[in-house]
Order: structure tokens, then sequence, then C-alpha cells
């Protein structure tokens, strides 16, 4: 590895409760194979300018997978990694470092949360393929945006071999329709949202759905998400289920989304 940092500092912008959504999905979809790690070791990439997040992955990781859960939260600015010292406990720690990943054992989760969004499209590909080389075997990298309070967030999962789904969740009551999530598309595909992606038209028919579903909202957001979802799922490969879009969650393959012209 190398000793120097491989990455730029993000604003540092965070907020307590930003990443739940994100994590009770790590938890409930990734929990297995945590549980069966030898040490379920997680990362927190590029936590900000406070440690919450850290915090707040090792508790959720801890109650949802496996309480041997072990977090390390990385940042390259050296004094962010300082100033969260104080916030150190049992499974919990903090380091100096980059996209390198400077852990041991290989963490079997990454989470970059708002990461990318300051890089360039034609950077992702190549931070991605560096962060799954980290991975252990069953590990599970998660990148992806939120908005400042985490009512809405768009993220990838990846394996070792590259990218698997993409998760679009939601605060219900906040949306006036599906495509509102658009502006949380992580960075390998926000500028790909214009007519000719896939991205594009699921969006488009993410909405179309979600106007079909209008007699459910007397019922509330939530049962008219669900039937928009359902609707969605005969045309889309959507992989999760109810009890996932009951959270205001649907999951779908990456190949379905991947922007054109991408391997």
């Amino acid at each position: 590895m190398s000793s120097r940092p491989v990455g730029t500092a993000t604003r540092g912008t965070t907020n307590p409760n930003r990443l739940r959504r994100m994590d009770r999905w790590i938890a409930a979809v990734h929990g297995r194979a945590l549980r069966a790690a030898a040490r379920p070791l997680a990362v927190d990439l590029g936590y900000g300018a406070a440690p919450w997040t850290a915090v707040e992955l090792l508790r959720r990781l801890r109650a949802g997978a496996d309480p041997r859960c072990e977090v390390v939260g990385i940042e390259i600015d050296p004094a962010r990694v300082a100033a969260a010292g104080p916030y150190e406990e049992d499974g919990l720690t903090f380091r100096h470092g980059g996209f390198e990943v400077p852990v041991d054992p290989a963490p079997m989760l990454v989470r970059a949360a708002n990461v990318l969004r300051q890089y360039d499209e034609d950077e992702v590909a190549a931070v991605w393929a560096r962060l799954c080389g980290r991975l252990a075997p069953d590990g599970l990298l998660v990148e992806g945006t939120c908005d400042e309070i985490g009512r809405r967030h768009v993220w990838v999962a990846l394996g070792p071999r590259g990218p698997r789904t993409v998760t679009f969740a939601a605060r219900l009551g906040s949306l006036d329709r599906p495509s509102d999530l658009a502006e949380r598309l992580p960075k390998a595909l926000i500028h790909r949202n214009v007519p000719g992606e896939p991205v594009h038209a699921f969006l488009r028919d993410f909405d179309r759905a979600w106007a079909s579903a209008a007699p459910y909202a007397s019922l509330g957001a939530r049962q008219r998400w669900i039937a928009a979802v359902r609707e969605l799922a005969r045309d889309w490969p959507v992989v999760d289920d109810r009890r996932r879009w009951r959270q205001g969650e649907v999951t779908v393959e990456w190949a379905a989304l991947a922007p054109n012209g991408s391997d």
C-alpha cells in the first residue's frame, strides 16, 4: 500500500442519522455475510468533519447484523481523525487514510457515502475498482449519495467483481414523485439522467407507475409506493420484496441501469 492517502478531502458536511436508511439496508441484506465472517470488519470511508456516521454504523450493525461487528472510520484529513479520537470505544477506531483503505484484515464492508460527488464521472470506475479490490471475498462496497438529513438516498452496492444493484430510498412523505430522487443519484449515474439512458427511462417509468397508483394515496404514501413498485417490477428487474418496499426502498439490478457504453 502507498504510505500517502489516495483521494481528496470532502467538504465534511455531516449530520446525526443522515445515513440511517443505508445502514438499515446494509444490516438487512448483508447481515448474513457479516455473521458468517471470522471477523466482521466494516469501514466508514470519508466520514467527514464529525464522527457521527461511524458511531451510528457500529450501533446499527451490532444491533441489526452481528454484535461482533467492528468499525474503522477513515478520513484523509488528519485533523478530522484527531477530532474523532475521543469517540473511540470498543469496536470503533479512527484512522488516517483514503481509497487505499489501510485496514487489516480485508473489510467485509466499505461504506462510502457522499464521497464521490466531488469527483468527475470518468474517475468513478477506477475508484470503485480500487475499493472493491480491498474487500474480503464476501465483502460489500456501498457507495451513494443522500440529502443533508437523510430523507432521500440512492446507492450502488458492489462486490469484489463490481457493481450489483442500485437502491432508491426515501422518506415517502417528502416525495412528490419518485423522480425527485434523481438529484441524489450517485456520480456514476447523475449525469446520465437524460433521454436515451437507462436510468432516465427507469425514473420515467417509476413516475408513471406512481401516477397509476394514485388511488392508493388515500391509504398513505407507503401503500402507494408499494403499489407503484409492484407495477414497476413488471418491466424492470426489481430484486427485493414488499418487506423492503415498506421501508420506502426499491432495489434494481445494476445492469438494467448501467450507463450506455459502460462495461
